[in-house]
């Protein structure tokens, strides 16, 4: 029986240092392949990825959501728009190439950054690079973090949310957020997402987000879906996902205080950021929201209506003086 149970025990550490190497060696791979694109900009001990494109016009900050990075909006949206702003473009803290804060991201944690803790983070790191008076845009969990932004900065001039998560929602969130925010979770199943997943599921998984449009071809090689894979950013992204409800809460109860323009755009077939619980009640309960409904279109409206992105940004620009 001690034999046994010494076999046991042995195998099984075989087998999880087995899947840690693996991991590694997958994460080294994606990494080469997608470098940073721009500086890191240090704040309060975190390294923050900042891209600046364009010089000319008003400034305009894009905040991507979940398991994303910056490269969802240089593939399409910053081409279409530095000839006219002055695009600042960052990796929400943990994403991406920029670190978790400290005190976040280590296998213990069990708590993600707030929304609130990442805009002042990445407000700080576009201070840095000269920002004025700027219009802050979000893509889904991105909208909280673009919301928490503007709340507590009184020289954001617009806000723009794009299929924005905004609302408490009802039920609970995918089984997968509270699994791999634990500490089990992320010393187990992390790692075997990280080593096992392959990379026709992992496709699968991002063209899923588009539905029901196609996802653009050559945007999966073009935005690094690999990085989302690697351990620290699954462990950052579960546990942001998993605590944001409450701080929605918090932050829904000051949203009567804005007064700045905010243009919202979101389609009717999003069932990621549903419509219904998100965008039009934030749109009944403030003055300065003018939401654009999408009809038929997903959770992606930066890629499957550019131009009525592109018209939105510009309205918030002139709602806002700055053209």
């Amino acid at each position: 029986m001690a034999r046994s149970l010494f076999y046991i025990v042995l195998f099984s550490l075989v087998g999880v240092a087995a899947v840690q190497l693996v991991a590694g060696i997958r994460e080294q791979r994606a990494e080469m392949l997608f470098p940073p694109e721009g500086e890191l900009i240090e704040v309060d001990g975190t390294d923050i990825h900042v891209q600046v494109f364009g010089d000319n016009g008003p400034d305009l900050v894009l905040l991507h959501g979940a398991s994303g990075n910056s490269r969802d909006f240089t593939f399409s949206l910053v081409p279409a728009l530095q000839d006219r702003y002055r695009i600042i473009v960052m990796d929400r803290p943990g994403l991406g190439w920029s670190e978790a804060a400290p005190g976040f991201g280590g296998i213990l944690d069990t708590d993600g950054e707030s929304p609130q803790l990442q805009a002042r983070l990445l407000r700080e790191a576009a201070k840095a690079v000269g920002i004025s008076r700027p219009m802050v845009l979000g893509h889904s969990y991105g909208g909280a973090v673009a919301m928490a932004w503007v709340l507590d900065d009184p020289e954001a001039a617009a806000m723009i949310s794009l299929a924005g998560a905004s609302q408490p929602w009802p039920g609970d969130l995918h089984w997968q957020y509270p699994v791999q925010a634990s500490v089990p979770g992320s010393l187990f199943a992390i790692p075997m997402v990280t080593a096992g997943m392959p990379r026709g599921t992992l496709d699968s998984v991002v063209a899923s987000i588009f539905a029901p449009q196609a996802e653009p071809e050559g945007y999966a090689e073009h935005i690094g879906a690999p990085l989302s894979l690697r351990r620290r950013t699954l462990r950052e992204n579960s546990r942001q996902v998993n605590g944001l409800r409450p701080h929605i809460v918090e932050m829904s109860k000051r949203y009567d205080n804005l007064t700045l323009p905010i243009e919202i755009l979101h389609g009717d077939a999003d069932d990621i950021v549903p419509l219904s619980v998100h965008s039009q009640p934030l749109a009944d309960q403030v003055d300065s929201v003018n939401l654009t409904v999408l009809p038929g279109i997903g959770h992606m409206p930066h890629h499957a209506a550019l131009d009525e992105t592109i018209a939105a940004i510009d309205r918030a620009a002139t709602r806002a003086g700055l053209r």
